[in-house]
């Protein structure tokens, strides 16, 4: 797959550059629009502001960002393309959907599975509703401490509309659990695990579950760096450096799930918590996407990081990784 599906038209792998996997632009969970007390979301001002955010990106190295919102989170393909023609980064957009309990199972679960697969296949080679704009991965999810039957159906789906189509799978887990299981799962529908990239996998210091994730011949996602509200970025440090010293510096990718536009209405989390964003921000005031860049990479270098195992990280595996012919 030389040619990947970014938001303003199809891109040569070879021109990804620098890429960060997993970051968004917007998110809003199901429902968002019907908090009355959320603030109004104002196109003009979040793409102004999304478009300052790339731009410092830009400036930092970066070329492609990866925005693997799926279709039941608030996804809205035309923005991303305004902002990307007015940074000048690329961005990659997804198809798919969310995990059970965050997502939209009433509807999708009502279709047959040829059905799910074939929306997936759709907005990957047409385009997404009537925009143009296809997808260049499929989006798949799940919770814990087990993948339902709904979420199975839909990593079932989704794999089978990847390997029809021939390009990449980017997942979300919870607690840095049962990526092995989304590997197995994805592979049975006919992806080479190594057009697999588990995401999350940072929200444990555990290094046995990254090495087997890895071992299965998947990319393994440190993408959350910022976000410690769970586990701290020295941990994150920790278990990069470590796999790295143990030889998987080609199975990793870096990234923050960040926002760097605006959540739609108030983040509200498992269905139980509603916070203001600028709450949230509070509590992690470095879940930005410059933080890698600005924070992280500096405290890597003085512990060893090379030029070299980064230019793996940031360059050489996401191209890899949409490239799809040369295993980790």
């Amino acid at each position: 797959m030389e040619i990947i599906q970014t938001v303003t038209g199809p891109l040569p792998v070879d021109k990804l550059g620098l890429t960060l996997v997993h970051e968004h632009l917007l998110i809003g969970y199901p429902g968002w629009f019907m908090d009355a007390l959320a603030p109004p979301f104002v196109r003009s001002e979040v793409l102004a502001r999304s478009v300052d955010k790339l731009a410092e990106l830009h400036a930092l190295g970066v070329r492609t960002l990866v925005d693997p919102c799926p279709s039941d989170l608030g996804r809205d393909v035309e923005f991303m393309a305004d902002a990307s023609s007015r940074s000048g980064v690329h961005i990659v957009c997804a198809t798919g959907a969310y995990k059970e309990d965050s997502g939209i199972p009433y509807t999708l679960n009502a279709l047959r599975p040829e059905e799910l697969t074939a929306i997936c296949v759709k907005e990957l080679t047409e385009g997404i509703g009537s925009t143009g704009i296809r997808a260049g991965l499929v989006k798949v999810a799940s919770g814990a401490p087990q993948i339902t039957a709904y979420e199975e159906k839909m990593i079932r789906a989704g794999g089978r509309a990847a390997a029809q189509v021939g390009c990449p799978v980017l997942t979300h887990t919870d607690q840095a659990l049962l990526g092995d299981v989304q590997i197995g799962l994805l592979v049975d529908a006919g992806v080479p695990a190594h057009r697999i990239l588990v995401g999350h996998c940072d929200g444990r210091n555990d290094h046995a579950y990254h090495r087997a994730i890895a071992d299965l011949g998947a990319y393994v996602g440190f993408d959350r760096f910022g976000l410690t509200l769970a586990i701290k970025d020295e941990e994150r440090i920790e278990s990069v450096l470590r796999m790295i010293d143990a030889g998987y510096v080609r199975s990793l990718c870096l990234s923050h799930d960040a926002i760097c536009g605006s959540w739609l209405g108030r983040p509200v989390f498992e269905g139980k918590h509603v916070v203001t964003a600028e709450r949230l921000a509070q509590r992690a005031p470095q879940w930005d996407p410059t933080h890698l860049f600005l924070n992280i990479l500096p405290i890597m270098r003085a512990q060893g990081l090379t030029e070299a195992a980064e230019r793996t990280l940031l360059v050489d595996n996401p191209a890899r990784y949409f490239r799809g012919t040369d295993p980790p």
